[in-house]
C-alpha cells in the first residue's frame, strides 16, 4: 500500500437543515469554510490538543457518552503515552518514519 495516507477519502454525516444554516452563517463571519472548519477540528482531535481534549472531555462528562472510571483509565493511558514519547524524545516525524519504515520493510501489511 504504498498510497496509503495519500489518497482522499469523504467524511460526512447528517444534521438539520437549519443547524446547518447556522453553520455556514458563523463560518462566514470566521473566514472558513466547513472544509477548513473540519480539517481543524479532525487535526486538533487526531493530534490530542490540549484545548480540545478539554473540549472532548467535557462534552462526554455532559452527555454521559463514558463512565467515570473508563474516563479516567483513558486519560491515564494518554497521559502516559505523552510521557513515554517525551521520556524517548519521539515526536510525529519520527512516528512517521518508523511507519515509513515499516511500509517499506512489508509492503504486504
Amino acid at each position: 500500500m504504498p498510497d496509503y495516507g495519500k489518497r482522499d477519502k469523504r467524511i460526512s454525516f447528517m444534521d438539520t437543515d437549519k443547524r446547518n444554516a447556522d453553520l455556514l452563517i458563523k463560518l462566514k463571519h470566521d473566514g472558513l469554510t466547513k472544509t477548513k472548519f473540519f480539517r481543524a477540528v479532525l487535526t486538533a482531535y487526531l493530534k490530542e490538543d490540549l484545548d480540545f481534549m478539554a473540549f472532548v472531555q467535557k462534552h462526554k462528562d455532559s452527555h454521559g457518552h463514558q463512565s467515570k472510571s473508563k474516563s479516567r483509565l483513558v486519560d491515564v493511558a494518554r497521559e502516559k503515552g505523552r510521557e513515554n514519547l517525551e521520556k524517548f524524545g519521539i515526536g510525529s516525524d519520527e512516528i512517521q518514519n518508523i511507519f515509513d519504515m515499516l511500509e517499506k520493510e512489508h509492503p504486504d501489511l
